[in-house]
Order: structure tokens, then sequence, then C-alpha cells
């Protein structure tokens, strides 16, 4: 049995990356095959339940309040509101719901409040809850995980050396004491990053080292292809080649091997047999649904199609990717040859 590390180094990882493409995505599946069902996919529908309007610079985001996107700022939603959607997405074969707030930090009022409440409403609804709503503490973690909330998303982005020409008003120290904030509640983490930000070859691998290196890996990593919006600083990045995006989902496949390896944003820019491939490098997660925020996504219907074809079968709620991981961990050999 492959044993799961936490011990990868960058040129462990820097290797693997740059294998012959063909033993990349074989190696792998293998390793998939060993810990995943192969031909089962998570799917996540993500709604915007707060949009435009932050503080944050994040050069990549059309939210930023500070860029001219022509993003429109919407106020809360409200609880009847996300649970209709959460009823369409349910319907359209997600098994969770991904709530995101264009918010720097959550605060204690009354905004926070109604989202405790969507939490649960959507908790009872039988779909895993998962929120992005920026920094939490610790106690604003525990009040998500008494509501029912399943997971939590906060990317790390990139490597922290790149983190600090993409984003200036927090840190990267803020990022990851955020991730430890969800791992004290016992929430499960989700938690990936952007390629297409400039970055070169070896921040991707720093990323993923951050990841991997962790106590207990994230249960989901997205990985993401930039989507370059007009109006922000990096409205004129070209386009991920799809090769880069199979090469990153592999590698972290291999280096996390009972983690949702999540094919994020960017695919509407990628063709079925792009998609493909990804898959057969270890993707076992997607979201679905015509957006991402604010961002072009394939609908419900798009992705379907695509499973049937693929022969794919949506994962049902409540997997329990947290005791998948754990008895791996337990399972694996215990030395990291």
């Amino acid at each position: 049995m492959t044993a799961i590390r936490h011990d990868w180094t960058q040129e462990e990882i820097l290797n693997i990356y740059n294998t012959p493409l063909f033993d990349l995505i074989y190696r792998a599946q293998q390793i998939h095959r060993e810990f995943n069902v192969p031909n089962e996919i998570q799917v996540s529908s993500l709604v915007s339940i707060k949009t435009g309007g932050c503080v944050e610079d994040c050069g990549y985001c059309p939210q930023a309040a500070r860029y001219n996107t022509g993003v429109e700022v919407h106020k809360l939603m409200t609880l009847n509101q996300v649970l209709e959607v959460a009823d369409k997405a349910k319907t359209g074969g997600a098994s969770r719901l991904c709530m995101g707030a264009a918010w720097r930090e959550v605060r204690d009022n009354s905004d926070f409040e109604r989202v405790l409440e969507m939490v649960k409403g959507v908790n009872e609804k039988g779909m895993e809850v998962c929120c992005t709503l920026g920094m939490i503490t610790e106690e604003q973690a525990q009040k998500l995980a008494d509501a029912g909330l399943y997971a939590y998303n906060h990317n790390i982005d990139t490597s922290e050396d790149n983190y600090k020409k993409i984003i200036t008003t927090r840190t990267y120290d803020d990022r990851l004491n955020t991730i430890n904030n969800v791992r004290k509640a016992k929430v499960s983490v989700c938690s990936g990053g952007i390629i297409g930000l400039g970055e070169t070859v070896e921040d991707r691998v720093k990323m993923l080292q951050t990841l991997s290196s962790m106590e207990k890996h994230p249960e989901s990593v997205p990985i993401n292809a930039l989507v370059p919006v007009a109006g922000t600083p990096l409205e004129n990045q070209p386009l991920v080649p799809i090769w880069d995006m199979i090469r990153m989902i592999a590698t972290t496949r291999i280096v996390m091997p009972t983690t949702m390896v999540r094919l994020s944003a960017g695919r509407t820019q990628m063709s079925l047999e792009g998609q493909a491939l990804c898959f057969l490098a270890g993707a076992n997660s997607i979201f679905a649904g015509e957006k991402l925020l604010t961002t072009p996504n394939p609908d419900f219907n798009e992705d379907m199609e695509m499973f049937k074809l693929f022969g794919l079968t949506p994962g049902k709620a409540f997997k329990k990717e947290k005791e998948v991981t754990e008895l791996a961990e337990e399972n694996a050999p215990k030395n990291y040859a």
C-alpha cells in the first residue's frame, strides 16, 4: 500500500511534476484507484450569497471594490433564496452546496447569524454544506460547526513567495491561521490554489508542499485555472494550457492520495478530451452549475451528459472524507521510503 506522507520535499514534488506526461498520468491513476472509487465524482455547486464590494486587493478577483469589473454589488441573500438554490443544486446532482461571501473576514453580527441559519437549512436537506467567508476565528469556526457545517474553503492560492505579488491586504499566515481554526473545530478543510497567476513551476510545487506538509492533508484541494477578468490586474494573463492543469492534478493526487482533488475554475475553456485527461490524472470532484461565484461554468445538464459519456457517477453526500482519510493514514506503512 502506498504510504501517505507529510514530508515531501520541493525537489521530490518538482521531479513528480516534471515526469513524462504519460508516466505521470499512469502513476497518478494507480494511486487514485488505490485510495478512491475510480469512476465516482463528487459534485459541488457554488453560490455567491453576498457579491462584490470586497475590500481586499486579490489581483485575480472581480469582486474587489477597487477594480472596475462590472460586477454588481448584492447584499446577503435571504435564507429562502439560498434554500431554493440548494434544492435546484440537489436536483441537478450536487451533493454539496458551497456558499461564498465577498468578505475579508466574518464579523459577529446579524449577517453571520443569517449564514448560520443557511448552514442549518441546507444541512437539513441532506447536503454537505461548505462556506468560504474569508478569515474566521476559532470561535466562529465552532459556531459554523455547531450549525452543521461540513467543510470550509480557504485557498492558499499560490506559493508564499508569489502570494505577496498577488495580494497585499492579508498575509499568507492569515490564511494558514484560518485553516488551523477550521481544523480546531473539526470541520473538513478545503484549500487549494490557482494556476495562471504568473507563477513559476517552482511556485506551484511550493504551494503543493505547503498543503501536503500539513499535519492532516486538506480533505479537498481545488485546482483552479485563472479565468482572466477585464478590470483586474491579471486581465491580460494568458490562458493556462490544459497540460499544466493535468500535471497539477496528477501531482496533487500523488502527494495527497486520499484528498478530493477538485477540477475547479476554468473548465469552460477546456475540451471534453482535456477534462477526461484531468479525471484520468486523479481529479474526483467538480463544481457544477452555470456560475462559480461570478465567472462562467458548465451547467448541470452539460456535466451530466459528460458523466454519461465517460461512465462517471456523482458521489453521494456525507461520504465521510474525514473518516476515509483517517482510515487510510492509520493503515498506511509508517516508513516514507
